[in-house]
């Protein structure tokens, strides 16, 4: 493996140029034939060693099989003589003096595993987060924090998710947010979702409003759960239009707030770390303009390419409509299908690095909809999924403790045998 890197890095090295001027045209270390056509006169490439020489490296130390690399040895290490006549040696360091093998015995009066000595109770580390003590004990001891000790025992890379946009409006932000955070700071919590559906659900009337929203939330956020990862959810019609002006110009009418670059100054001014752009409106959004939903999820990650979304955060696609009225009814061939529409083509074009789904939810009229059977009655959707083990990572879902399947335990279980990641909601 040593061998095969310094190969590769030892022909990568060989492409490198540096902007030195050119002596001539012809100068046999010039690489400006690779560069672009509209490349500025000002950039030139010179070769820090010619393909050819590049070629004689490798040969050298890979040649019987590798024997040059077996017989090199580490560097002669800088030592100085203290005794000799000009050398001047602090006396006064910790330690005894004396060169030690990683391993040994530390020396007499030294600290045992280089542990603090610290009193019975006494913390002996600064904690970032402003959280007492007793509100991390009093979080724990919630539903929600039952839920999140379950899921990160199951495996799970943990989420908090719950909505701040009320306490916001209400004047209630720093009340919540320390509620939150006490939940965050939880082990095995590796970020919290703020918000969703925001800029779509109405609850803001201006765009301005909804960006102090986000940044005083997230501000709040960074402050109290200092190193969380902060997520929101929403979604941008006009992206599905792709090149058709008519349907930009009217979905940006239908949805003022859903402004595409004011979504991404959110990602690039770092008050969020995740994006969650949601697929429920590729179905329908655009019949209109006969765009079908293959065709508008495809444009939609398009665009989230192009802005370069992925340069500031993770974004990630959520489908809710994966699940059906009491448990979908697919063959195996009919759920693969779907499994390749709505989780491999987000992630193959290459801008979704995540997929969340809902597993379980409930309509207003009381319905629950699930992607797996009733009480976790086997079906073919669910083991269907289970094969997906290569992108477990890359799969999250959606788990509220207070509308449970059977318990927590066994959902959380049942569900890390598919997701890698759960968000746990948070009241």
């Amino acid at each position: 493996m040593r061998l095969r890197q310094l190969f590769v890095i030892g022909l990568a090295l060989s492409l490198l140029g540096i902007g030195v001027p050119a002596w001539s045209e012809d100068d046999p270390r010039s690489c400006n034939d690779l560069l672009s056509g509209d490349t500025p006169a000002y950039v030139v490439c010179r070769w820090m060693a010619t393909p050819e020489e590049a070629a004689d490296i490798a040969r050298f130390w890979l040649a019987n099989d590798g024997q040059n690399m077996k017989d090199t040895n580490p560097m002669d290490p800088v030592v100085v003589n203290c005794q000799e006549e000009g050398n001047e040696c602090a006396t006064d360091s910790e330690g005894d003096g004396e060169m030690h093998d990683v391993g040994d015995p530390d020396v007499e009066g030294a600290e045992d595993g280089g542990k603090p000595e610290c009193q019975a109770g006494e913390q002996c580390y600064t904690d970032p987060s402003e959280i007492t003590q007793a509100e991390k004990t009093a979080a724990a001891k919630t539903q929600a924090g039952g839920a999140v000790k379950a899921a990160a025992d199951s495996g799970m890379r943990v989420w908090v998710d719950t909505e701040l946009a009320d306490d916001w409006k209400s004047g209630k932000l720093d009340e919540a947010v320390r509620k939150v955070a006490a939940l965050a700071v939880q082990p095995g919590v590796v970020g919290i979702r703020f918000t969703s559906q925001i800029g779509f659900n109405q609850n803001f009337q201006t765009a301005d409003e909804m960006d102090k929203f986000v940044a005083e939330a997230s501000a709040a956020l960074r402050k109290s759960a200092p190193g969380k990862k902060l997520a929101a959810h929403t979604v941008v019609p006009a992206f599905g239009c792709g090149a058709n002006e008519e349907c930009k110009t009217e979905l940006a009418k239908k949805y003022p707030l859903l402004d595409a670059d004011r979504i991404g100054a959110w990602l690039s001014k770092g008050l969020l770390d995740q994006l969650a752009l949601d697929s429920g409106h590729l179905a329908s959004e655009y019949a209109t303009w006969k765009i079908d939903a293959a065709t508008a999820q495809r444009n939609q990650w398009i665009q989230v390419r192009a802005r370069a979304w992925d340069a500031y955060g993770q974004v990630a696609a959520e489908d809710a409509g994966f699940a059906a009225p009491g448990s979908p009814q697919l063959t195996a061939e009919q759920a693969t299908k779907s499994i390749t529409e709505r989780v491999a083509s987000p992630l193959q074009d290459d801008a979704a690095e995540t997929v969340t789904l809902w597993t379980r939810w409930q309509n207003d009229q009381g319905q629950v909809n699930r992607v797996y059977g009733e009480k976790w009655a086997a079906n073919a959707t669910w083991d269907q999924l289970k094969k997906l083990t290569s992108v477990r990572p890359r799969l999250a879902t959606l788990y509220d403790p207070a509308k449970p399947e059977v318990d927590e335990a066994t959902d959380l279980k049942n569900l890390s045998e598919v997701f890698g990641q759960v968000y746990v909601h948070a009241a």
